[in-house]
This record gives C-alpha cells, sequence and structure tokens, in this order.
C-alpha cells in the first residue's frame, strides 16, 4: 500500500461532490494537508553487519531488505494519526530491516538471531492495524526487524470431511477466499480490511468481519494453531473441543505478535453460498432497530449480515441519499444479508422478514443491500478523501451489554462531541451481534484545524474513558496494540495485566516480540 494512503494508490479520487455538500451541511470544507508524493528519506539502517549476516544466514540474504522503500511500506499502520504524522514527513518508527521468512523453520531462526542480538521484531501481515500495533519500543533494543509473512502465503491442508483448511499467515483476505475458491469452500470472513489484511493477523488481533452475525468471528473460527516463540514452536488444536485445561489457542489468538508468530492457522470452512441477498429496512430510530437485531439474536434467527446505522449516519453517511432508501424522511437504516442455498436463503428470508415487520420495519428492497454490498471495502479510500479536502475521519469501536448499549452510546458521542469543541459529525453503526449484547463502531468528521493529530488523541482519549466508565470493552475487534494499552488495565484489572505480563515472560523472556504492543515490559 501507499505509505500515507490507504491500499492502491491507483483508487485515490478527490472527495465526491455529494459528499462535500453533506459535510458541509455541518462544517466548511477546505484544502487539507494532501501528501507530497515524494518519498520521505529515512536514516540508514541501524544494524550491524554481523546483525544483517546472521539474517541473511536464517531466511536467504534476498529476503533482508534494507532499501527505503521496503522499509517506508512498513512503518506503522492505517490509523488517521499514523496516516496524519507520514503526510507530515513522519516515518522516524520505519524498521531497520524487513526480513521475509518462507516457512515455520525460517520464523523460529529468525528470532533466535533476535534474541541473541537484541533485535525487536515486529510481525507484520496486511499493514492495516489501526491501534498502534506496528509500533515497537526501540529503548533498549539493537535495532528494529519487520517481519513481513508475505512469502508464507499457501493452503496447506483442507479436510473436506471436518469442513477445516490449514492457511498459513501470509495470505491476504481475497487470496485466502480465491484458494478455499477451487475446493468450493469459504471462510466468510469480510472485514473492511478484507483486500489487504492477512490471515495471521486476522487470528492476531481477533478480527470481526461484516458477515460476523453468520459466520462468526475469526477467533471462533479457529480450530488450530502453530506458533513460533522465541521459548520454541507451539502447535494447538487436537480436536474439535478439549477439557485438558485452559484452552491455550486463546492465549495467541488476539495477541497481537507480542507473544509470538503465528505460522499456520486451522480454521472452520463453509461451502461457498449458491446465493447471497442483501437488503435494506427502515426503522424509526436506533433504539428500535436495536431491539430488533436483539430480537433476531435471541431468537437464533442471524442472517449473514445485519448492519444498523444510527440517525446521523443514515442521514450523513457521505454517499448519495438515493442509495440508503430515502434518507429525507429520517429514521435508520439496516441492512440484511442472506446467504446459503436457494432454498435455506427463502428459508431464512421469510422468519426475519416477518420479526422485522411484526416489530415496525419497513423494507426499502434490495437495490439498497447490493449498493453497500459494492462499496463496503470502499470507506478507507473515502478517509483519505477527506483528509485532503481538510476535514479530520477517524472511527472507534466498542461493545456491550444489551442493557447497556444505550448508555454506552450516549456516553461516547456526548464525549467525542464535548472534546472536538467545534463544529463535527459523530456516526454511529452496528455490524457485530450477540444474544447477550453488539459492538458500536463510531465515525468522526471534523475541521482538522492547526493540530488534527492532537485533537484526535484528546477526543479518543476521553472516549475511551467514556468506555471505560460505562463498563463496555476497550476494543471489540481492532485489538490493543499502542493506543489502547493505557486502558487496558481498567479492563482485566491488575491480576490479568500480571497474568499477561507473566505469560510474555514464559514464551518470551528476552522481550524481543513487538515490545511495547498489547502490554508493557514490568519495568515500563
Amino acid at each position: 500500500m501507499h505509505p500515507t494512503r490507504w491500499g492502491d494508490p491507483a483508487r485515490a479520487a478527490a472527495l465526491p461532490e455529494t459528499a462535500r455538500a453533506l459535510v458541509e451541511l455541518v462544517f466548511p470544507v477546505t484544502d487539507g494537508t494532501v501528501p507530497d508524493d515524494a518519498p520521505v528519506a529515512l536514516p540508514s539502517s541501524g544494524l550491524t553487519t554481523e546483525i544483517l549476516d546472521d539474517l541473511a544466514a536464517a531466511v536467504g540474504a534476498e529476503h533482508v531488505l534494507t532499501d527505503d522503500d521496503s522499509r517506508r511500506l512498513r512503518t506503522r499502520g492505517k490509523s488517521t494519526p499514523d496516516l496524519l504524522r507520514a503526510r507530515g514527513g513522519d516515518l522516524s518508527d520505519a524498521p531497520d530491516a524487513v526480513v521475509r521468512p518462507g516457512e515455520h523453520d525460517e520464523v523460529q531462526a529468525v528470532l533466535e538471531v533476535a534474541g541473541r542480538h537484541r533485535v525487536a521484531v515486529v510481525p507484520f501481515g496486511g499493514g492495516t492495524s489501526v491501534v498502534g500495533g506496528l509500533v515497537a519500543r526501540r529503548e533498549g533494543y539493537a535495532g528494529v526487524v519487520s517481519l513481513d509473512l508475505a512469502r508464507m502465503n499457501r493452503l496447506l491442508a483442507v479436510d473436506p470431511v471436518s469442513m477445516t483448511a490449514t492457511l498459513e499467515p501470509g495470505l491476504r483476505g481475497p487470496e485466502a477466499e480465491a484458494l478455499l475458491a477451487e475446493h468450493g469452500l469459504t471462510l466468510g470472513h469480510f472485514p473492511q480490511s478484507f483486500e489487504y489484511a492477512s490471515i495471521g493477523g486476522f487470528a492476531a488481533t481477533r478480527s470481526s468481519g461484516q458477515s460476523s452475525a453468520g459466520y462468526g468471528r475469526f477467533d471462533a473460527l479457529v480450530t488450530g494453531l502453530v506458533v513460533a516463540t522465541p521459548a520454541g514452536a507451539v502447535e494447538l488444536g487436537r480436536a474439535p473441543a478439549s477439557a485438558a485445561g485452559p484452552d491455550l489457542r486463546q492465549v495467541f489468538l488476539g495477541s497481537e505478535g507480542a507473544y509470538g508468530v503465528i505460522t499456520a492457522v486451522t480454521v472452520r470452512v463453509r461451502p461457498v453460498p449458491q446465493e447471497k441477498v442483501y437488503e435494506g429496512w427502515r426503522w424509526a430510530s436506533f433504539d428500535e432497530g436495536a431491539a430488533a437485531m436483539r430480537t433476531l439474536a435471541q431468537a437464533q434467527l442471524l442472517p449473514a449480515v445485519l448492519r444498523l446505522s444510527d440517525e446521523n449516519e443514515t442521514a450523513l453517511n457521505l454517499a448519495d441519499p438515493d442509495a440508503i432508501g430515502g434518507a429525507s424522511d429520517g429514521g435508520c437504516l439496516m441492512i440484511v444479508g442472506v446467504e446459503g442455498t436457494p432454498d435455506a436463503v427463502s428459508a431464512r428470508r421469510s422468519a426475519v422478514a416477518a420479526v422485522l415487520t411484526d416489530l415496525g420495519g419497513r423494507p426499502v428492497g434490495e437495490e439498497v443491500g447490493r449498493r453497500w454490498a459494492a462499496r463496503r471495502f470502499d470507506a478507507p479510500y473515502l478517509r483519505d478523501s477527506m483528509l485532503d479536502a481538510g476535514v479530520l475521519v477517524e472511527t472507534l469501536e466498542t461493545a456491550a451489554y444489551w442493557s447497556g448499549l444505550r448508555r454506552t452510546y450516549d456516553a461516547v458521542s456526548s464525549a467525542l462531541t464535548e472534546a472536538l469543541d467545534e463544529p463535527s459529525l459523530v456516526l454511529c453503526h452496528v455490524s457485530h451481534v450477540y444474544e447477550t449484547g453488539a459492538s458500536l463502531y463510531f465515525t468522526v468528521a471534523a475541521p482538522e484545524g492547526g493540530d488534527p493529530l492532537g485533537r484526535w488523541l484528546d477526543a479518543k482519549a476521553a472516549a475511551m474513558d467514556a468506555v471505560v466508565d460505562t463498563g463496555a470493552t476497550i476494543t471489540h475487534h481492532h485489538a490493543v496494540g499502542t493506543d489502547h494499552r493505557p486502558w487496558l488495565e481498567d479492563e482485566v484489572g491488575d491480576v490479568g495485566l500480571s497474568i499477561l505480563r507473566a505469560v510474555k515472560s514464559a514464551v518470551d523472556p528476552d522481550a524481543i516480540l513487538n515490545p511495547g504492543v498489547l502490554v508493557p515490559p514490568p519495568d515500563v
């Protein structure tokens, strides 16, 4: 990807006039910080010749890269703060080298070299982190290596009887789906980062895709793992269920590369759906739509996709109002997607429609759903266009039990609005639903002003305080990284933090793996 933008540079575009007009209803749109195409020069790699030679011995000299282009493209992730820093010419977190292993044993060899020379290792999949998950602590280390897993991109095994598949971590979402499709199978995991995020990243961050209502979160799909750690290899997942102590898979699912490098993932797969139908429903209010989602979840009638935009996102979602069923009549838009065999789709659509109609929902047709499906991965490109036009755009997410969902929604919305202290847009949607609760995904837009980075960091801190105060989680699917780490103790407590540190000490005694991410070492 481009170092100062999301995704394919060829897909970058100016802010559409429809979006500009909608935003200007709230605040003026000006010229923003359009990144200079001239690449930012980086300091020379700080790794010694001895270290580079040892890394070359582990993976081959051609797979140890120290050129500026390779290092620049693996600097930080793709949060708005990441992009603002890069647009301002700050690539100070660039790794000293990019190392590209081709198999598990090479990963293990790299970790041995890194431990011996005290080099920090940052596992790198698609580079799509939005929580500072690729920014390692440098103090006390001989340098930082980006462990790029792109060469580990094979489908290792398919078990059509058990309906599982084993994938290497460097496979990007579309690559994995294409390989599985050759066997008539799908993983069904489609987060907004799908086009660039990797299988290893999905596991290491406990990712949740837009079809989670029907297919489940990624961590729920994982049946087995192979992990390289500085202490040695770990293989987990012998059976579909086990009572052999705590489930150690959960140690590495969500570990963000701080406990080990995932080198193989065995996942539950399903047949490629023969039919997919996405349609829109309108609700008089966000509360009514959320209550309908809860009813479906608790009746075990969830479709594959279930997504509800609040009143602001429905009316001002930076898209053509005609695409959302006529925004002028207010209310909230829900997207319902059903997938499977024709008979299964027909039966599930009928059952879901009966519940939604009975609760007061109004169908607005399949065209709305088709438009959403066609644009489901485009939002990050729109964010770039907004930044170019002088509009700060960023997201944050959480999850809460149904009984506290509205309280968290109100508290976070108010915290964001008050912290920005000027005209702003705070939008929200629910896209991940459970019998006991749901996620809340907020999008914020405001004029950039003189210090967009500082203003966003202040607003994010206020929102996170509100999340903690209402008893919600600090992250539902974006992970902890460095951005959410200040609030981790609030969520897991003193003893929980001690457990996380103890695991780190056991599998990574020299703390070389992604230091500072997820949980700090005891001396910080």
